[in-house]
């Protein structure tokens, strides 16, 4: 059974994060090789995880995911952590996000992104696609990537990038890319409903 649901903002405030130059992409790049070992690791270590009946979530995307910036605790994914455990749900939401990544690279890595026993995929595609000039394929990648999903029974969210656009601009940092750790506290209450509606809560 499929199961997609796009996050969508009600009131999209423009698209001030696209189309700029990014000069902190080459470090990302570097950083990009990186990776492979760390979601391998990720993987082994979901396993007792998943033993003790938490739930399990991965937010797989690029920068906006990773927080780029700011420690691992304030970007979105920890702090859905801890707004899915204050409401009583012990859960456990694995940080996949690496900036500079395209829905190509995604797909790529999704098998080692996301261990066995998953429930919910967060989707956060961005812009890099566009960046990179392979904007055509951003569409294709994100069936491929809900298909495979959906083949292991796991739940796709997608966080449009009007999602982004509408989180307030005092949130947006300097570089007009990423955001501050309220930006991201705010991300991740705008996206806990869906999360809530996919566990059926």
């Amino acid at each position: 059974m499929k199961y997609t649901a796009h996050i969508k903002a009600a009131d999209p405030s423009g698209s001030k994060h696209r189309g700029r130059k990014w000069p902190w992409i080459w470090l990302a790049r570097q950083r990009l090789a990186a990776y492979g070992t760390t979601f391998a690791l990720i993987a082994v270590m979901a396993g007792p995880l998943l033993a003790q009946g938490r739930v399990a979530i991965v937010a797989l995307g690029a920068s906006n995911t990773e927080g780029w910036g700011v420690s691992p605790s304030q970007a979105y994914p920890a702090r859905l952590q801890a707004l899915l455990v204050a409401k009583g749900i012990v859960a456990n939401v694995s940080n996949a996000g690496i900036a500079g990544d395209s829905t190509g690279g995604m797909l790529a890595r999704l098998d080692h992104a996301v261990p066995a026993g998953t429930r919910i995929v967060i989707l956060q595609p961005g812009t890099n696609d566009e960046r990179m000039g392979t904007g055509t394929e951003r569409s294709a990648n994100i069936e491929k990537i809900r298909s495979r999903l959906a083949a292991r029974n796991i739940k796709l969210l997608v966080v449009e990038n009007a999602m982004l656009d509408a989180l307030p601009r005092s949130e947006l940092r300097a570089d007009g890319v990423h955001f501050t750790p309220a930006g991201y506290a705010i991300l991740a209450e705008r996206i806990l409903p869906q999360v809530l509606a996919a566990l059926g809560q």
